[in-house]
């Protein structure tokens, strides 16, 4: 039988993909960088497969490597999450989150889940308001933390996922093909708005703003009803939305930046233990799309791939 991994290993191991290279990993694990290239050779012949592979004059993880960061960071996380279930000094108190709609659907079962197993004797309040709003709730002092869309306007905030925008439709309809385009967005300062806008503007399409709301339910349902079109990030694709690309005469648009703002709080432990749950849960969480028709299938999610332009997702 084999004998197990190393989680000292482990966590240095991760340590060198986050922070980029040996000697930051080195510092953040408090170790020299000669016992950190120790410790990688020998989880290296742990796993038997090579993890790193020079590149030019630095060190990039090989698809192996790829491969075992998930599970180190799972395994990392359970490790943590075992110690919490019997530490005596658990974290206790009530710390206040908000989130968009957008991501309370698609992200906050696995955050919630993941951080009161942890932290049992912690009370989340939660609130879904839209980023802007979110972000004038943390700069009074109403929020201790908050998952945002990250925008350089809106201050600064910690990038713990990167999703395209994606330009949907409904798959039962031919909404995309009218003269005049039928829109559904979100309140003017929405930033997926301004991009939708800036892209239809530099492309001369015609279009109208038919619908216009801060809940990614009314959204939804203009999509899927067949009324309009819409962005959405790659989290928020439902059953019954096609997504649109250049063969259909939609411009390709930026990236969607998923942040955490952090506000004053009296309880710094909670909200960064909280933080913690939430960066480790997106870093785990795959896009709700599959490749092929039929039932939808919400089991399969972890294991679907990115949305695709013309790409349909299977109807309720």
């Amino acid at each position: 039988m084999k004998a197990p991994l190393d989680l000292d290993q482990l966590q240095t191991f991760v340590s060198i993909v986050d922070t980029g290279s040996f000697t930051r990993a080195a510092e953040a694990v408090h170790r020299t960088q000669s016992a950190v290239s120790m410790q990688m050779r020998r989880l290296e012949e742990r796993i038997g497969k090579p993890l790193f592979e020079k590149d030019g004059r630095t060190n990039r993880l090989t698809e192996e490597g790829d491969r075992l960061l998930s599970y180190a960071r799972r395994l990392l996380f359970l490790n943590r999450e075992t110690l919490a279930a019997f530490d005596d000094r658990r974290l206790e108190g009530t710390i206040r989150i908000g989130t968009p709609d957008d991501y309370a659907d698609r992200f906050l079962p696995e955050i919630m889940a993941r951080f009161a197993r942890s932290n049992p004797r912690v009370e989340l309040t939660v609130i879904c308001e839209p980023t802007p709003g979110l972000v004038e709730h943390i700069k009074r002092g109403n929020l201790d933390l908050a998952l945002v869309t990250h925008s350089d306007a809106h201050g600064q905030s910690e990038v713990v996922r990167r999703e395209p925008l994606l330009w949907v439709t409904s798959s039962n309809h031919a909404t995309h093909e009218q003269d005049v385009l039928p829109m559904a967005f979100g309140r003017p300062n929405c930033i997926w708005r301004r991009a939708a806008v800036d892209v239809l503007d530099r492309q001369n399409r015609d279009y109208r703003i038919l619908f216009t709301s801060f809940s990614a339910t009314v959204i939804t349902a203009a999509v899927l009803s067949g009324l309009a079109i819409s962005v959405l990030p790659e989290c928020a694709l439902r059953p019954g939305m096609r997504v649109l690309g250049d063969a259909d005469g939609f411009g390709a648009l930026p990236d969607c930046r998923i942040g955490i703002m952090r506000g004053q709080t009296s309880r710094p432990e909670i909200v960064d233990a909280l933080a913690r749950h939430i960066s480790e849960s997106l870093d785990n969480i795959s896009v709700p799309l599959g490749e092929e028709t039929g039932s939808f299938d919400f089991a399969a999610f972890s294991k679907m791939k990115r949305g695709k332009p013309n790409q349909i997702v299977p109807g309720w």
